[in-house]
């Protein structure tokens, strides 16, 4: 678990962070976004990596094997939002229930590095197993899959993003 460590305002500007984001990584030599997925204030999952590319990090442990979600706000300073946390789970359910990693795997950023990411509101969801819980329950209701939009749907729905209409 990551997060973008910029406090979030309007969630308008979210598809323009992201692309701020993949930009800033390109630019430092990497191939692409670092992250698998990230997710923003309202819950919306942008597909980044490809869930077969190792994913990259700004410090020096080795991702290898880690499938790396990054949510967008600054969780030192601001609580996760509802929506967030919400798909936040649905999408470490339907990592855990594709790649066989059970939700005791789940881990910040910070236990793998010396770095404060993901801050401390969203690890002491990870420490206290709320966000752990919140995967099992959607295991067990059967959360296996992701919709994906792409094309013309998707870019409609990032349109609604930045209208704020969605």
């Amino acid at each position: 678990m990551h997060h973008t460590a910029v406090v979030i305002g309007s969630n308008t500007k979210a598809p323009d962070r992201i692309r701020s984001y993949q930009n800033y990584h390109q630019e430092s030599g990497w191939p692409d976004i670092a992250y698998h997925y990230l997710i923003d204030a309202h819950g919306h999952i942008y597909e980044g990596r490809p869930v077969s590319a190792m994913g990259d990090t700004f410090t020096e442990y080795d991702p290898t094997g880690h499938f790396l979600v990054c949510c967008d706000g600054h969780f030192d300073q601001q609580d996760l939002p509802a929506a967030q946390l919400a798909s936040l789970a649905n999408v470490l359910a339907w990592a855990s229930v594709s790649y066989g990693a059970g939700p005791s795997t789940i881990a910040g950023h910070r236990d793998y590095a010396a770095t404060t990411c993901p801050g401390s509101h969203l690890a002491a969801l990870i420490a206290d197993r709320t966000l752990q819980s919140l995967v099992e329950q959607r295991i067990t209701a059967g959360v296996s899959s992701l919709s994906s939009l792409c094309g013309q749907a998707g870019f409609d729905r990032v349109a609604d993003i930045e209208a704020g209409r969605w």
